[in-house]
């Protein structure tokens, strides 16, 4: 194998890492899940201390039948409605929803009373990891998230890490091929 080759390689392995570790998923609520929170500002206290953006997923953890996901327009989250959803709504729990287009989302539960006792989330999602992920939000209509399946076990810090040895293996070939 020619040098050009070879640094040819680790520079693909690189960009590709670097890639992946772009991709956040977000766990709704950490450890209380997608359901009705005690307080009834969970939601929005979580999604302060979370930075959302395009291409990151939402994993909202529910159990099917007690709970659901719909994203709504922001007069549909201020007064719980499902009037304006944006696509379907999604009943099966576990979903995931990944971020697809920046600005603002808002999402509530429908059954019951549920959203006015404070399932509901509002977030911000940014092009770049500069911003905050908790909003004031503002008006407008949004084209529907897309649900996917979940994205394989792979994190930010390990893609880091791995980043990492490949740079280091990359400067020891060098240094060795000189």
């Amino acid at each position: 194998m020619n040098k050009m080759s070879a640094i040819g390689g680790v520079m693909a392995i690189l960009m590709v890492l670097q890639c992946t570790e772009a991709v956040t998923v977000h766990v709704v609520g950490d450890g209380l899940g997608w359901t009705v929170p005690e307080d009834s500002s969970a939601y929005q206290n979580w999604a302060s201390t979370n930075n959302f953006v395009l291409g990151d997923i939402l994993s909202f953890n529910f159990e099917t039948n007690r709970h659901d996901v719909a994203e709504v327009a922001k007069g549909s989250y201020e007064t719980c409605t499902s009037n304006n959803t944006i696509g379907t709504i999604l009943l099966t729990g576990p979903t995931n929803i990944t971020l697809n287009r920046a600005g603002e989302h808002f999402y509530i539960c429908t059954i019951g009373q549920h959203c006015n006792g404070g399932q509901k989330l509002a977030i911000n999602v940014s092009t770049t990891p500069s911003t905050t992920g908790a909003l004031p939000p503002s008006t407008g209509a949004f084209p529907p998230s897309t649900t996917t399946t979940p994205p394989p076990p792979f994190s930010a810090a390990s893609g880091s890490a791995l980043a990492s040895v490949a740079l280091l293996l990359f400067s020891l070939f060098m240094g060795i091929a000189f």
